[in-house]
């Protein structure tokens, strides 16, 4: 019988102390249905509150870490994982039960370089129902799938992990995945039986139009950012993901 693939799970996690233990719990039981080993390495970036502790009491290995940029935080857990499969998901997100089974499942069948998760909300409003149709759209186009990314570590290791880039790392990523499986004669995929259980947090705490009225608010912001001016896009990104506590 082929021995079971080990699996780094990676958490980025910025003062989640309210967040972690569930996520941790999530992939725990997905754990307890794959049936081998899985590492949990929280990767605390910048925290100020007992998400370290909690993750520790729970099991997991804690790296600290002080950059200003998510895929930077995430490359520091991928390089840091000791397991032939490695997995990314964010501190405030969940993996359903058998998302690691089905991601080793379709690695071992060679045809595949990795891939993603489909993104369903934990609740549902208009604004969400159109921003999950837009994902929906936006993945079936492109094939650039994201939510939990997984792929060996040796590819991660082969394509320099997640694009260090301070926003849209992970279509950036999928992107650079997607090229190296195909020079490799595989696919970059998406799993088809689990999904990323997306925290809505963010639009509890700020509305369901969010992200609407920010596009709306911040047009000039994007706008100067296209022509190479990014100060006021990246204050906007520090104080929606890298200085947001909820």
């Amino acid at each position: 019988m082929r021995k079971k693939r080990t699996v780094s799970v990676v958490i980025p996690a910025h003062n989640e102390e309210r967040f972690v233990a569930r996520c941790i719990g999530s992939i725990r039981e997905a754990a307890e249905f794959y049936g081998g080993e899985v590492e949990i390495i929280v990767v605390c970036n910048r925290c100020t509150d007992n998400t370290a502790d909690i993750a520790r009491e729970l099991g997991a290995r804690v790296l600290l870490n002080e950059d200003r940029c998510i895929a930077k935080v995430r490359n520091a857990g991928i390089f840091a994982a000791n397991c032939d499969v490695v997995m990314t998901i964010d501190c405030d997100n969940r993996m359903t039960r058998g998302t690691i089974r089905e991601a080793v499942r379709l690695l071992n069948s060679g045809k595949f370089i990795g891939g993603g998760a489909p993104i369903r909300f934990e609740r549902y409003s208009l604004p969400l129902h159109l921003n999950d149709l837009l994902c929906r759209v936006s993945f079936a186009a492109t094939g650039l799938y994201c939510g939990i990314f997984w792929a060996e570590k040796s590819t991660f290791t082969e394509v320099g992990g997640f694009t260090e880039k301070k926003a849209m790392e992970d279509a950036a990523t999928a992107k650079r995945l997607k090229a190296f499986g195909k020079a490799m004669g595989k696919r970059y995929t998406v799993l088809r039986h689990n999904c990323l259980i997306n925290s809505t947090r963010k639009y509890d705490d700020l509305g369901d139009w969010l992200y609407l009225r920010l596009m709306i608010q911040n047009a000039g912001a994007f706008v100067r950012a296209a022509l190479g001016n990014r100060t006021d896009l990246d204050k906007l990104l520090d104080r929606l993901f890298y200085d947001y506590n909820g």
